[in-house]
């Protein structure tokens, strides 16, 4: 799979394992990527096994995580992201 080389900029891309690093990778391209680096992972991993994978993230910033949940019509409630946001409570953002 050929991916932006800087998405993996701490990685060799000579040993990189691709199924066991799998929600890393997914991760990185769907925080950081290109359209190219999207089509790579769709094309190598699936619909159903990035669908799986992106649930699991624990961390993501508010746009992708709606963004993700728009495309892939997965409820934001059903990301670990947005459930550990919500049980995180911090000061109001002034």
């Amino acid at each position: 799979m050929q991916l932006s080389k800087y998405l993996l900029w701490d990685t060799n891309p000579d040993t990189i394992d691709f199924e066991k690093s799998a929600r890393h990778i997914i991760e990185r391209v769907v925080t950081r990527g290109k359209l190219e680096d999207w089509r790579a992972i769709l094309k190598y991993y699936g619909l159903d096994r990035i669908k799986k994978e992106v649930v699991r993230i624990r961390a993501m910033d508010a746009k992708t995580l709606t963004f993700l949940s728009t495309i892939l019509h997965i409820p934001q409630s059903e990301f670990q992201c947005y459930t550990d946001k919500q049980s995180n409570l911090r000061h109001y953002p002034y």
